[in-house]
């Protein structure tokens, strides 16, 4: 898929989403109004009976606007025009309640004119709910004389409960739009990928172009006619052909042993002499140093010192690191191999003088295909392997790994192997 289909796919979905929301929402919202609306009628009808209930009692007509004036969302002031007694207005609060099916807790509290304070009532369960305390003073209204207060301290929650529906529909809409994210996430997921595949391309281009031209050049001058003539010039080019040929096995090599460790989780361990053994793989590594007029320092002290690793995957670290530190060098390459005691683990120590890594890519760096980028300057082959075949392979052997780099300060890279015996002890 092109950047551009990707680009709007990715902005029609994020819109889909925030419209799932913003619908929701609404809904949501008109869904409570309407509800809070007819919770709000019923205990104006009901507070009106109580009003007409007392009136009757006292034996007066009721003259005046509304007498249930709604103070807040939660909280009602009845103007009765005349004395109340409190366990009188109780009791037809609960009936009228009863009567207008409205299943609310609620305190109220009676104007006293003589101390010109709301004299509290008392809290009524009707839900078996534990108590509510009041949240808000239940206020006074200075256009009425004789009148009470009553306030529902569970109403937002009864009216909650009421739209159950609503919860299944958001359920419904949540579950749409985390499948829309998540399918936004595998479109991204997908787009780096076709990235990472374009760039592993690029590098296998760059990486096997320039020894497969070699070979093939040396083979057409091999079988030039007058090249026996000339055996300075098949000595040269047989080992143009052998070494490029070497490279491309030890990329081979390199890219089916990161395989093999993936897909079996195996290693096959054995015990062998550190010192001895580093010294080998350098030996055989030395004329890469040479073309470049480089060294490399050997600075072993435990000679005796026998670790037990795979040794095929070991010897694919080590030349990994080198590998990275010759080629990301920009004079000619100095490395250090050092081992070091440290209670019951080996520290080995590779130290280089190359370019180093920016701060900011090294945590990236151990990730497969990763290489810091360059923009368009392809001058340094390879596929961005070789530092996660190195994770790997430590992470296998649960060993310890450390880098210490900075932007021209060159790059240490350690790794802390514990002393075991061939059993594991």
């Amino acid at each position: 898929m092109r950047k551009p289909a990707i680009r709007l796919v990715i902005l029609l979905g994020v819109i889909s989403i925030i419209g799932v929301i913003a619908i929701q929402v609404y809904f949501f919202q008109i869904t409570f109004n309407n509800e809070e609306r007819k919770l709000n009628q019923k205990i104006q009808v009901a507070l009106w009976e109580v009003v007409e209930q007392i009136y009757d009692l006292n034996n007066i007509e009721f003259v005046g606007d509304n007498p249930v004036f709604q103070y807040s969302s939660d909280y009602f002031v009845v103007n009765v025009n005349d004395f109340i007694d409190s366990e009188i207005l109780e009791h037809y609060l609960l009936k009228t309640f009863e009567k207008q099916n409205i299943k609310l807790d609620f305190e109220y509290a009676i104007y006293d004119c003589q101390t010109d304070a709301m004299l509290y009532g008392r809290y009524v369960n009707l839900n078996d709910k534990k108590e509510k305390s009041s949240k808000i003073t239940l206020q006074k209204h200075d256009e009425f004389v004789y009148y009470f207060g009553i306030y529902f301290p569970w109403r937002n929650q009864h009216i909650l409960g009421n739209i159950n529906s609503v919860y299944y529909l958001s359920a419904i809409l949540i579950f749409v739009i985390l499948f829309l994210a998540y399918a936004l996430i595998v479109i991204m997921q997908q787009r780096r990928f076709s990235e990472l595949q374009k760039d592993v391309v690029n590098n296998l281009t760059h990486e096997f172009k320039t020894p497969l031209s070699s070979i093939a050049l040396s083979a057409d001058v091999l079988q030039e006619d007058d090249i026996t003539k000339e055996p300075d010039r098949i000595k040269n080019y047989s080992n143009i052909i052998k070494s490029q040929t070497k490279y491309l096995l030890s990329q081979v090599e390199k890219t089916l042993g990161m395989s093999e460790i993936e897909n079996t989780n195996k290693l096959n361990k054995e015990q062998f002499n550190l010192s001895n053994h580093l010294e080998t793989l350098v030996g055989n590594i030395q004329w890469r140093l040479e073309q470049k007029n480089g060294k490399i320092n050997l600075n072993i002290h435990l000679h005796d010192l026998k670790i037990y690793a795979d040794k095929f995957h070991f010897n694919n670290l080590i030349l990994n690191i080198i590998d990275n530190a010759i080629k990301y060098n920009k004079q000619e390459p100095i490395i250090t191999i050092s081992t070091k005691l440290l209670k019951n683990n080996v520290l080995l120590k590779i130290a280089d003088n190359g370019i180093g890594i920016d701060e900011k890519y090294q945590k990236r760096i151990f990730k497969k295909f990763f290489r810091v980028p360059t923009g368009n300057v392809h001058n340094v082959k390879g596929f961005g392997l070789g530092l996660s075949y190195v994770r790997d392979i430590v992470k296998q052997h649960k060993w310890k790994l450390k880098l210490e780099s900075g932007l021209n300060k060159g790059t240490i890279i350690s790794i802390f192997i514990p002393i075991k015996r061939k059993n594991g002890e």
